[in-house]
């Protein structure tokens, strides 16, 4: 990232289900902020929903436009940033968001736990990397990705069973005071 780029108030990391995207809006809205996400940046730049992306061109394919979105968001967005549940698999991205926490910026972990992500997740939405077992590959999931969210996280907010509001309330504390507007 150049010295002259702008860069998120605010990251947040997280597994699929652990609220990325309600937190987000919602302490966007509250800031005043502009809120994106890489998944729809992916699906604005390809013209096609993730979950297909996962289908028709397999994981890998969706994982290098994952890492470019992420990329270019660091590097432009200055609102609140949320990255895809598996963005931090990448060890090219997650050496970015060191060097984003590093320069001062803040990342987020969304920790959710087994029985709230399930509920959450449900069996209605589209979630391309749960398949056909949902509970069990969350399961596996949370564990496997749990250290390398834990490795470019400068703050973790736990949102199992809680409301919205009172886990926004504590991400937005988290919000460096001579960065909020």
């Amino acid at each position: 990232m150049s010295s002259a780029a702008r860069h998120p108030l605010l990251v947040l990391v997280g597994p699929p289900s652990s609220g990325k995207t309600t937190v987000g809006t919602a302490l966007a809205g509250r800031l005043g902020l502009a809120f994106r996400d890489t998944d729809s940046d992916v699906e604005a730049a390809t013209g096609r929903r993730v979950a297909d992306l996962f289908v028709d061109l397999g994981e890998p394919h969706f994982r290098a436009l994952e890492e470019q979105a992420v990329a270019t968001a660091l590097d432009e967005h200055d609102g609140i940033l949320a990255l895809g549940g598996g963005a931090v698999l990448s060890a090219v991205t997650r050496e970015r968001l060191t060097g984003y926490t590093r320069a001062g910026g803040t990342v987020v972990w969304l920790d959710v736990d087994l029985a709230s992500a399930a509920e959450r997740v449900g069996l209605g939405r589209s979630r391309p990397v749960l398949g056909l077992n949902p509970r069990a590959t969350l399961r596996t999931l949370l564990a496997a990705r749990a250290p390398l969210y834990a490795e470019v996280a400068t703050v973790t907010v736990t949102t199992g069973g809680r409301e919205p509001g009172e886990v926004v309330d504590e991400v937005a504390a988290a919000v460096p005071a001579q960065a909020a507007p």
